[in-house]
């Protein structure tokens, strides 16, 4: 089978790509040769900048439409369009969004009528935020588009044995009424409606309350068999199921806020309605998979988990035969793994695998009988790449989210571990730029700090390592997905030992001949900006030549205070975030910074980089600070004219500042 994907897709790749370059360049995308920069010029900012050709790739149930969201300029600007995947050449129904309003998201209800799912950006005196609305409409793109019934209403299964109904998620008693986003995340109970996605007909078959407020969740039939509660007297979070055709519910597993042992609900057995798939740690240091049985209240030994991270659950079968049936087991390293239980899923999905050695390979979207599948592939050296298989043997490329970014212009990434000053093991993400080392390098620790770093490809590593900068992304302390020792080891130590894994990671890459020891520099957005604020902050001898905060944290005193609108965060989260506070150490700092921040951030408040520059000014330290006007926190809600000036600057800044 691969010989034969190999040899079709040879052919196919070729014609498809001179077709996507063609529809580009009427589209005014393509504004530098990568011709030219194979050859060693450096591609213009907009290769980077411009936002992904591609929201979405989606099949209709029987495969005869492909729905796909496209950016129709370099600055995004999302339609939606529906193609015929016997004719991909015939024009598609096309259909953009009303002023101001984007399309985000697309699903296929049934073969006729999709759910469409736009995102716009509102401001008010005081904050700015991202809303969404949802309609349904034709597959033809004829006829009145059908709002559901709330503006905050949104999807909870597609019934895919039931393609009249659909099963949404609103509070009911709301409707009509004005709520604060606070008011509808903390006090309002969602209910659970059935929809007709034909007439608009809405029923409510169960309301949200006090004891199950969300976290639903379905069986193979769709009837609400789970849902999640916080006990505020107990502080406990609280999981309940209700065995099959009973409307009673029965307390499954409770968790602390304060233990942070994890535990989700991960799907029923298809063979057994009231036999349930379960993630938690059950005390163990990693998460695993572990089997519930509703009848008699009992857990099961682990059937599955991995040694070096936590699970990433179990996957079922989408399809309307047998939806719900147990495909296989998955976990995350430096890539994505799999444990199959269904070998003819398994033989599938290593025939198309087979197709892109060293790739991550999704079958994103499939038919009943496989005879159209969309998958989509991406690594470090492919931005996301999008093809349709027809009969399991013909491949048709769609198109790349960055054209103008092919491999030649990329840089490999390597998944490597370390060990921190303490001995604590750290597993991190190294891009390394073409050419000879040592080279001037950056440490970017991610966000969150809740999260993890992954293979995927990661546009500011590229970007970077494309200008001949080595990027390290370390998974510290504190980070998930590498079990609870490693993620408690970052309570408390903000600016200190989560620090230290930084700085290590740094002398490792020196260590290695990767680093040039004295042309180092550390660069990060929301805690990745907090961590940069640190690290200039933090006296003695710093290693890098200069620090780069983006969105950062600046106050923890202010950090810790925004948990006080949530009793689940100021027992769950608020205790970690101690440490370091870089506002209180302004005058410790020795290296010039960089401090870029969104006007309009609803996550860290622009507020946060506004005091401590007025600080550093007060000092006499050096500084530049940017301003990205109409920018809120998330870097995926960047536009084009943000991540134009943002990267201009970030690379200016090192090249004539950092490292002259």
């Amino acid at each position: 089978m691969a010989c034969l994907f190999f040899k079709t897709a040879t052919k196919k790749r070729a014609q498809m790509t001179m077709k996507i370059h063609y529809i580009l360049l009427m589209l005014g995308l393509l504004f530098s040769s990568p011709a030219q920069a194979a050859k060693g010029k450096e591609l213009s900012l907009d290769a980077f900048a411009m936002l992904p050709v591609f929201q979405q790739v989606t099949l209709s149930p029987n495969g005869k439409k492909l729905a796909m969201i496209r950016a129709v300029n370099k600055g995004g600007h999302y339609i939606l369009e529906i193609y015929d995947t016997d004719h991909l050449n015939k024009k598609p129904v096309r259909l953009g969004a009303a002023e101001r309003l984007e399309f985000n998201n697309v699903t296929w209800l049934n073969d006729k009528r999709l759910l469409v799912r736009f995102r716009q950006n509102l401001k008010t005196e005081n904050t700015n935020f991202l809303v969404s609305k949802t309609s349904i409409i034709n597959a033809n793109g004829k006829g009145k588009w059908m709002e559901l019934p709330s503006d905050r209403a949104f999807l909870l299964s597609t019934l895919p044995n039931d393609p009249r109904n659909i099963l949404i998620s609103y509070d009911v008693d709301a409707h009509g009424t004005k709520t604060s986003v606070a008011q509808d995340v903390f006090e309002r109970y969602p209910d659970v409606v059935k929809f007709d996605v034909f007439s608009g007909r809405s029923r409510a078959i169960y309301k949200g309350n006090s004891k199950i407020s969300g976290g639903y969740g379905f069986d193979h039939d769709g009837e609400l068999r789970t849902g999640i509660s916080f006990d505020i007297a107990t502080n406990k979070q609280q999981f309940y199921a209700r065995l099959k055709d009973s409307k009673d519910w029965k307390l499954v597993w409770e968790v602390h806020a304060a233990d942070r042992e994890s535990f989700r609900f991960n799907g029923f057995d298809d063979s057994n309605p009231n036999l349930l798939y379960v993630i938690l740690n059950n005390g163990d240091d990693k998460t695993g998979i572990y089997q519930y049985d509703l009848t008699t209240g009992t857990l099961s030994d682990r059937i599955f988990g991995a040694k070096s991270v936590d699970v990433g659950g179990a996957f079922f079968s989408r399809k309307p035969s047998n939806f719900g049936a147990l495909n296989g087991f998955r976990y995350s390293t430096k890539r994505t793994k799999y444990y199959w239980i269904n070998s003819a899923e398994q033989k599938l999905f290593e025939s198309a695998q087979a197709l892109f050695p060293g790739k991550e390979v999704f079958l994103v979207s499939r038919t009943e009988n496989d005879d159209r599948i969309i998958i989509y592939t991406e690594n470090s050296k492919d931005a996301g790449s999008y093809y349709l298989l027809k009969d399991k043997s013909k491949l048709e490329y769609l198109g790349s989210n960055m054209p103008l970014l092919t491999e030649e212009h990329l840089s490999t990434t390597k998944y490597i571990k370390y060990t921190a000053r303490d001995g604590l093991p750290v597993y991190a993400y190294v891009t390394i730029p073409k050419g000879k080392g040592p080279f001037p390098s950056i440490v970017m620790p991610h966000g969150g700090p809740w999260v993890r770093d992954s293979t995927s490809y990661d546009e500011w590593s590229q970007l970077l390592a494309h200008h001949g900068y080595a990027v390290i992304r370390p998974n510290y302390r504190g980070s998930t997905g590498y079990g609870l020792t490693h993620w408690k080891a970052g309570d408390g130590k903000w600016g200190h030992e989560m620090q230290d894994d930084l700085d290590d990671a740094m002398a490792y890459l020196v260590s290695k001949g990767i680093a040039d020891k004295d042309k180092l520099a550390i660069f990060g957005w929301s805690y990745g900006g907090y961590a940069a604020f640190a690290a200039a902050t933090r006296g003695g001898k710093t290693p890098y030549k200069c620090s780069i905060a983006g969105a950062g944290v600046a106050d923890l005193d202010v950090m810790r205070a925004s948990t006080d609108r949530n009793r689940f965060l100021r027992i769950f989260q608020r205790p970690t975030l101690n440490g370091h506070n870089p506002i209180d150490n302004v005058e410790k700092v020795q290296i010039p910074m960089l401090i870029i921040h969104g006007d309009e951030d609803e996550r860290v408040n622009i507020s946060h980089s506004n005091a401590f520059v007025r600080k550093l000014k007060s000092a006499g330290k050096e500084y530049k600070y940017v301003v990205l006007k109409g920018a809120n926190h998330f870097s995926i809600t960047l536009t084009y004219e943000h991540k134009t000036q943002f990267y201009s600057e970030l690379l200016n800044y090192l090249e004539n500042r950092c490292f002259k």
